[in-house]
């Protein structure tokens, strides 16, 4: 079992895979930063100065001037800044992996091998053939 378990364990798809989750885990970092550094403070500021990431409801009655205060106080929230800033986060990375897979596709189709010449007919074939077009040549 030990050794069944060393196969799968160093199969190029196992390596291939787990190289792809560490880089994926790296890259939902950046785009993270990306979007709660870059991208929504300019929006913020645009929309009169609004931090979206303290956008929230209260749901348990008090008043708390920051998402991290109503927390901190253990209040229930709606956290709909936090919400939108992963919606954002989300569809940066389809549109990564869309062009990736775009780009992937792309490639194959071009490592498409031409098609494969069709056999050559059998030797009784050929023969008859040469026969028939000697027919045809007394005939005429």
């Amino acid at each position: 079992m030990l050794n069944e378990f060393k196969e799968f364990a160093v199969k190029g798809n196992v390596v291939d895979m787990a190289v792809g989750i560490i880089i994926g885990a790296a890259f939902g970092t950046i785009v993270t930063s990306l979007v709660d550094d870059i991208i929504m403070p300019p929006i913020g500021v645009i929309l009169g100065n609004v931090d979206f990431s303290d956008i929230f409801i209260n749901l348990s009655g008090g008043d708390y001037p920051s998402l991290a205060a109503a927390k901190e106080a253990g209040a229930a929230t709606i956290n709909i800044g936090v919400f939108l800033n992963n919606v954002i986060s989300f569809l940066i990375v389809a549109w990564a992996v869309f062009f990736l897979v775009k780009g992937m596709n792309r490639l194959r189709r071009q490592h498409v091998e031409a098609p494969a010449e069709p056999p050559a007919p059998p030797r009784q074939e050929l023969l008859l053939e040469e026969i028939r077009d000697l027919l045809k040549a007394r005939i005429s």
